[in-house]
């Protein structure tokens, strides 16, 4: 019928109706089930996604103990199953647990503004193949990087360096998290870190996403400005990063900051007591720290 409609447009609906010889009635019938269906699919959706390697029929066992479905026939649910396009996904993707250390971002999060920072390594080379370290710092309520180290080669030492630094300009984290990397389990950086009353949080070996923060930051920085950057000695790596880092807390927006870039978000923050949620403050209140942290990582 549509067909014909198509082909001759100046034909009339009674006479396509004729030619081929289908009440009009039938033609202009509107099924008034509809809808008789939806909470099936519904049903059979949210079976489907917590029991992906169920098939059809173990979908309709499940789904006939409900008392809505009780008499829910298999070809029906077969019907459903294959209109909506499910099926029993060939390739598995393993679910990640949270592991047993107390020390992940799940069991230990950070509550407000310099409660937990986090830092990692993250490697790259110059244009002459000699290597490239960063050591980025980020404090996990606010995302701000607060320093991007760059450097041929960093000890424990200029990791503490660079935490004395920003201990002085910004003040000592509660907490500081880290993987169990050399430069981070030395003595010499956990006496300095006891010795300003900063607690180490060390993640499990080979549990990378229990520092979720830091990895995040690592695979933003690598994605957006290490696999976009050509260096061409030390120098203009150690420019260029520092530039990249204040224009990643000023000017690129976080989307888990509801889209406002980190600094404007710490800086909407009042000071917080101790174990209590940040307030935000009105809009006179907020400070600059571009001047503060301009030089960490130079």
């Amino acid at each position: 019928m549509q067909r014909i409609a198509d082909a001759l447009p100046e034909v009339s609906q009674r006479r396509a109706c004729q030619i081929v010889g289908q009440p009009r009635s039938t033609q202009r019938y509107v099924g008034r089930q509809v809808d008789k269906d939806k909470r099936l699919v519904s049903r059979l959706h949210e079976l489907a996604r917590a029991h992906p390697r169920y098939g059809y029929r173990f979908m309709t066992t499940l789904i006939r103990r409900d008392d809505e479905f009780r008499r829910v026939n298999v070809k029906r649910v077969y019907r459903l199953w294959r209109a909506e396009g499910l099926k029993v996904p060939r390739k598995q993707v393993k679910k990640r647990r949270l592991g047993t250390s107390e020390n992940g971002i799940v069991r230990h999060r950070s509550e407000f503004k310099d409660h937990v920072w986090c830092y990692d390594f993250v490697k790259d080379q110059t244009l002459d193949g000699r290597p490239l370290k960063f050591l980025p710092i980020v404090d996990e309520f606010t995302r701000e990087c607060l320093a991007l180290e760059t450097a041929r080669h960093i000890t424990a030492h200029d990791v503490i360096a660079t935490l004395e630094y920003l201990f002085e300009v910004r003040g000592a984290p509660r907490f500081i998290r880290s993987d169990n990397g050399p430069e981070f389990v030395a003595r010499a950086v956990k006496d300095f870190l006891a010795g300003s009353n900063v607690k180490t949080l060390f993640i499990e070996p080979g549990s990378p996403w229990e520092n979720a923060y830091i990895e995040s930051f690592n695979s933003r920085f690598r994605d957006e400005f290490l696999d976009r950057e050509l260096f061409t000695g030390l120098q203009e790596a150690q420019v260029i990063t520092e530039d990249h880092r204040l224009d990643y807390n000023h000017h690129r927006p976080h989307s888990s900051l509801g889209y406002v870039t980190p600094a404007v978000f710490a800086a909407s923050l009042s000071q917080s007591p101790v174990g209590a949620s940040p307030l935000p403050t009105p809009a006179s209140a907020m400070i600059d720290t571009e001047s503060t942290l301009t030089g960490v990582g130079t």
